[in-house]
């Protein structure tokens, strides 16, 4: 298959997905609105899109103008009933073209937190190979509400963690694709925004990274699974 990994800056990439994407022997191709180019092929002729996050916010149309062209763009991939799976901002923005809501925690959600899977999240095709629970590392200043005919598929006290809507567009709040490479350029540019210190937060990603990645890695191929046998129409 032909995927599209769109970006929102250099250190916010496909980190762990594109080896499961790499493992399948489909091909990726990287591409960011931002940039003013057109993407390596029309957006409608991609088996499957994945969107990552950002260290702006969903509602700073006002400051990154190319947001807006971004919340057409995804709301044509929803009309096209193209598979789309989103990350953190990528969530967020899945979730603001489908007319849901977006807003600033109160507090920001950063380092290594729980998150459970409703019940709907253990039936799901994609969320349903990770465990019921488990700890996941999150990036996170803003979160969503569920759009209109989205079903929550995780969750914890913070936020809303996950959603699907219909059989082809997931939203992810949580950073499952990120790599020890990843979270180290955060720290390093955000350090002062880490609540636990930046050597701890280290530490403890240390100990999780290779169980976490192991987990992208599979929801990655789930993902591309489902818009495998979906597919995208003609």
């Amino acid at each position: 298959m032909n995927v599209l990994s769109v970006i929102h800056g250099d250190q916010v990439r496909a980190g762990v997905f594109a080896e499961a994407v790499e493992e399948r022997g489909d091909r990726l191709e990287e591409w960011s609105i931002a940039w003013g180019t057109p993407p390596p092929r029309p957006v409608d002729s991609y088996d499957a899109v994945l969107v990552f996050g950002g260290a702006m916010h969903a509602d700073q149309d006002d400051r990154h103008p190319w947001l807006r062209e971004e919340n057409f763009l995804l709301q044509r991939l929803l009309a096209l009933q193209v598979p789309v799976l989103g990350i953190c901002l990528g969530a967020q923005l899945l979730a603001k073209a489908s007319h849901g809501d977006v807003m600033p925690l109160p507090e920001p959600e950063i380092g290594w937190h729980q998150v459970e899977l409703t019940g709907a999240g253990r039936e799901d095709p994609v969320l349903g190979i990770l465990p019921e629970r488990f700890e996941a590392f999150q990036w996170h200043y803003y979160s969503y509400a569920i759009p209109a005919g989205g079903e929550e598929l995780a969750c914890n006290p913070v936020a809303t963690q996950a959603f699907r809507l219909g059989e082809k567009t997931w939203g992810l709040q949580f950073h499952i694709e990120v790599t020890e490479e990843q979270i180290e350029s955060w720290v390093d540019e955000e350090e002062r925004e880490v609540p636990q210190g930046r050597e701890a937060l280290l530490a403890e990603t240390r100990e999780k990274i290779a169980e976490w990645n192991e987990l992208g890695r599979k929801l990655c191929g789930a993902f591309l699974e489902c818009a495998e046998r979906v597919g995208a129409p003609a």
